[in-house]
């Protein structure tokens, strides 16, 4: 891994934005070594290393040079294998910042690139959503902001490959049903390229198993997730805390429900947060395999990405996600291509997982 981290900023010359992302730039990066890239540098700059996508938006959530970037991400201009990436996305507005955050993390990981857990460092125009760090701080809103990007470079220029355990311990979280579920079909045809080599549990979370996070008070929160445990009991703590503790990596088999994570999913995403009290999971990795009926599998894999990568910091491996599309019982095993996709798939777990001679 490269030890210069490449700063990517938008525009034709690379130079620090101006303005308020420029200021806490110079001060963050102050002794680190880096080097500024814009996209058409970033796209010939040979790697791997760590790179950080810092991102000004005007007040309608814009940047025209923001989409030279994300049209050479996602037409295969900008190939990032082997990267590890973070993100500062400062918005003069409240709103969209972590639309567009999501957006191209999605995109730079389908290039290939891997983010560390929690990559973003996310600026609205109020500075309110640093209120709570800055407090702890002791410190004003930009000097939390300022904090939070040093830390995030530091964390880049430090990452170093997983080491899972030997076999590696796969979790495989669903909420579907095995006699109709082409997301469980595809499954099962990754499975297939994976169970020689890894130690793999299945859990499902089917109707009437899971009760959703009521939101409890934060110390109620942590006071439960210091025994390892949650108010609402139940699977969540009998059975899939150990197994998210015990795990290298973690793989949601994610239906789209209209345009979203289903319910079930949903509620296992946000009861994770007692166990997230007590501890980070930098150190596994996340998958997903999504199937929509008709379109829409890169909105669930976003929601993905932000509350697991963004939100509880689980690594993101490159190419963490397949998506497909297949509506009738059945049709996702007819889909032209499939089995060279899944066992595409499966070695992409494989490598993530220290397996295939490569690691994440």
């Amino acid at each position: 891994m490269d030890s210069l981290l490449t700063v990517w900023v938008p525009g034709r010359a690379p130079q620090v934005p101006s303005g308020r992302l420029g200021r806490v730039l110079e001060k963050a990066l102050d002794g680190l070594p880096f080097r500024l890239a814009d996209t058409e540098t970033l796209c010939r700059q040979k790697g791997p290393g760590p790179v950080l996508f810092c991102l000004p938006l005007d007040a309608n959530g814009l940047n025209p040079d923001y989409f030279s970037l994300l049209a050479a991400l996602r037409g295969g201009a900008c190939p990032l294998e082997g990267w590890v990436g973070g993100l500062v996305v400062d918005g003069e507005g409240e709103l969209y910042t972590k639309a567009v955050a999501r957006e191209l993390v999605l995109a730079a990981n389908r290039a290939g690139c891997a983010f560390v857990g929690r990559p973003l460092v996310e600026a609205t125009g109020s500075l309110e959503n640093f209120r709570v760090r800055a407090g702890l701080l002791g410190a004003g809103l930009e000097d939390a902001y300022r904090e939070e990007v040093k830390d995030l470079a530091g964390r880049l220029l430090a990452f170093r490959p997983l080491e899972p355990a030997r076999p590696p311990r796969l979790l495989v979280i669903h909420a579907s049903n095995r006699s109709t579920s082409n997301t469980l079909a595809l499954w099962q045809q990754v499975r297939q390229g994976l169970e020689e080599e890894c130690e793999i549990q299945e859990i499902g979370l089917r109707n009437g198993t899971l009760e959703d996070c009521a939101g409890c008070p934060y110390k109620t929160c942590l006071h439960f997730g210091e025994q390892g445990s949650c108010f609402y009991g139940g699977v969540m703590v009998r059975q899939v805390y150990p197994a998210v503790s015990e795990a290298d990596a973690i793989l949601l088999l994610c239906p789209n429900y209209n345009d979203a994570v289903s319910a079930n999913l949903t509620a296992f995403i946000n009861r994770l947060t007692a166990l997230f009290r007590t501890r980070r999971f930098y150190d596994k990795a996340l998958f997903a395999l999504v199937v929509s009926g008709y379109s829409g599998s890169d909105l669930v894999a976003q929601q993905l990405i932000s509350a697991l990568n963004m939100n509880k910091s689980f690594f993101l491996p490159p190419h963490f996600c397949l998506m497909e599309t297949a509506n009738d019982a059945g049709a996702a095993l007819r889909l032209p291509g499939i089995e060279t996709r899944t066992a595409a798939f499966a070695r992409n777990i494989r490598q993530a997982l220290g397996l295939d001679g490569k690691k994440a």
